[in-house]
């Protein structure tokens, strides 16, 4: 057996932003060196940030992406860590002929391993993924290696990604070359319980590869996307031996016991006609040495707790990697609103978040006052500015009734908010959740007005949990729950009419949503809805209100992603469309 230290460093990256992606990458290289480790890691695309989409088809960011590479090996050599061998992921570009209708130099997503001021080893993503949110066939050209790299007498195998998450290529291919450890670097999206599917997927892939398998993960947010990291390190019969905290930049630092590299390097062409790439680094297995323990399974989160976490990680990585310091809100007293400014308190600081109530004269009292509460509750700045004036000279002048009398007051209230945001450089936060989206109760150019929707994907029951688990959060810990009682107790209103409640407009939550994550989440049809136990009306009804609500959902702003089919990249269907689900 050999001894290595292998560091695993779980960051978080900025798309388009070399400069600072490199510093980070060497400001976690010399925390790992120093700690002595033998071989560092960093995610997927680490250096470009992920995903890159259409600037992958852009030969200058292409070309930027490997001038910072070479750059970064020049200083991590210039800086004494030269003899550290780093995996870092980057773009990159095909050297080869045509491949798969591609011209020579099309775009590829690729790792290097980086060591003594050069790149030791390059190569790219064997399998390509084309579902959901990724449109990776559309930019890349597949790598056709198995690379491995031989450390202090140790041979480690390399991937990337889906590499892992398909069958066959590198992970069968690991276990012909007779490697000691499969090292995967990812940046895989978060989606609600997908922490349980991957912890089985790597336990899976480590008894195919028989090696100890490394899953490094990205964390932070891209736009809608957002990253739990979660990095897993299991030995060869799937037996966790360490893993890391979710949304939390750290460095996973582990000894392993692994098998010594045999004289002889592994060549030729293995499973799925790969082609073993071996480099050497350091051939000698290290001096026998003691080594730490493992460091303790990060706790596992609860599922609230972990939705909740990866809404606060969106929405904070979206308003700092967009130079905003502060979000501004419109504040009814009631959930949504309430959910998305405690949201934004744990985002960017309660000093940093701005609400503005603007009650109407079908605004409750309650409305204003539990606003206030709110403010008083987490610290946030109030104002309140009634919408009567503005509302009494439109309607003087336009004699308006019915829906569009109510629409009025919604987009009044979205003017404002944006005419502030303007005056003073808040960015405005949408308050509208998956439920309200999906059936079409928003008002375009109202609330859906902002520059991020915080809860996008969250539909309305799931609202009223992560509330009451922010709360029950908050009091354990001795702090002061920050949503008041009676907005999460009190009926759902627009209050856009007197006395009026959502279930004026929409059915039930409970049932809606039910039939809601059927059809727009997993893609079921009428019959099979029905099928399910629900009445044939009122599936009728949902799936028309769905239907014909798309041209709203695309004029909607940015959200963060939790389920496994948000609204955007991985829902996509026309807007005219005549096409209706039928029993």
């Amino acid at each position: 057996m050999a001894q290595l230290r292998l560091a695993l460093n779980q960051i978080d990256s900025c798309v388009g932003d070399l400069a600072g992606n490199a510093e980070a990458i060497v400001h976690w290289t010399r925390h790992s060196a120093e700690r002595g480790a033998h071989l560092a890691a960093f995610p997927e695309m680490a250096l470009t940030g992920y995903p890159v989409e259409d600037l992958a088809l852009r030969s200058s960011f292409v070309e930027a992406s490997r001038a910072a590479l070479a750059g970064l090996a020049g200083r991590l050599a210039a800086e004494g860590l030269g003899e550290l061998p780093v995996l870092v992921g980057y773009l990159d570009r095909s050297e080869g002929g045509t491949r798969l209708g591609q011209p020579a130099g099309a775009p590829r997503n690729a790792a290097a391993v980086l060591h003594r001021g050069a790149v030791a080893l390059s190569f790219a993503k064997h399998h390509l993924p084309n579902y959901g949110v990724f449109d990776e066939f559309r930019y890349f050209v597949p790598g056709d290696t198995l690379p491995v790299v031989r450390v202090r007498g140790v041979d480690v195998a390399l991937a990337i990604c889906e590499d892992l998450w398909q069958e066959g290529g590198r992970v069968p291919a690991a276990r012909s070359a007779g490697a000691g450890l499969l090292l995967s670097v990812n940046a895989s999206p978060y989606e609600r319980e997908k922490d349980d599917t991957r912890l089985e997927l790597v336990r899976t892939r480590a008894r195919q590869a028989g090696c100890t398998t490394a899953y490094l993960a990205m964390t932070g947010g891209q736009d809608e996307l957002v990253f739990d990291g979660d990095t897993i390190v299991v030995d060869r019969d799937g037996e966790v031996l360490t893993r890391a905290a979710q949304f939390e930049e750290t460095c996973v630092l582990i000894d392993l016991d692994l098998p010594a590299a045999p004289a002889e390097p592994p060549s030729g062409v293995v499973d799925d006609g790969l082609r073993v790439d071996h480099v050497t680094l350091s051939a000698d297995p290290l001096p026998a040495y003691e080594p730490a323990a493992h460091p303790a399974p990060a706790p596992h989160l609860s599922d609230d707790e972990e939705v909740y976490k990866a809404l606060v990680t969106g929405l904070r990585a979206y308003v700092a990697k967009n130079n905003f310091r502060s979000v501004l809100i419109g504040l009814s007293g009631g959930i949504d609103s309430a959910l998305v400014a405690a949201l934004a308190c744990d985002a960017v600081g309660a000093e940093n978040v701005y609400g503005v109530a603007m009650p109407s004269r079908y605004s409750s009292e309650h409305s204003l006052g539990d606003a206030e509460e709110l403010a008083r509750r987490t610290g946030l700045n109030l104002r309140t500015v009634p919408i009567a004036p503005m509302f009494d000279a439109y309607m003087g002048a336009l004699g308006l009734t019915g829906l569009a009398e109510e629409n009025l007051q919604s987009r009044l209230r979205g003017t404002m908010l944006m005419a502030i945001s303007n005056q003073e450089g808040h960015i405005v936060l949408a308050p509208g959740n998956k439920s309200e989206l999906a059936c079409g109760y928003s008002t375009l150019y109202g609330d859906s007005v902002g520059a991020y929707g915080p809860i996008k994907d969250v539909y309305k029951t799931l609202i009223f949990r992560l509330a009451k688990w922010r709360n029950a959060d908050a009091a354990a810990r001795g702090e002061t729950p920050p949503i008041p009682e009676n907005s999460i107790t009190k009926p759902p209103s627009a209050e856009l009419r007197p006395d009026q409640v959502d279930t004026d407009s929409l059915p039930d939550y409970d049932v809606l949503d039910r039939i809601l994550e059927l059809y727009v989440d997993r893609d079921r049809g009428h019959a099979e809805i029905i099928a399910a136990g629900f009445a044939p009306e009122l599936v009728t009804r949902v799936l028309r209100l769905v239907d014909t609500a798309e041209y709203k959902r695309r004029q909607y702003p940015p959200g963060t992603k939790i389920s496994a089919k948000g609204f955007g990249k991985d829902r996509r269907l026309p807007i005219t469309n005549r096409w209706r689900e039928k029993g």
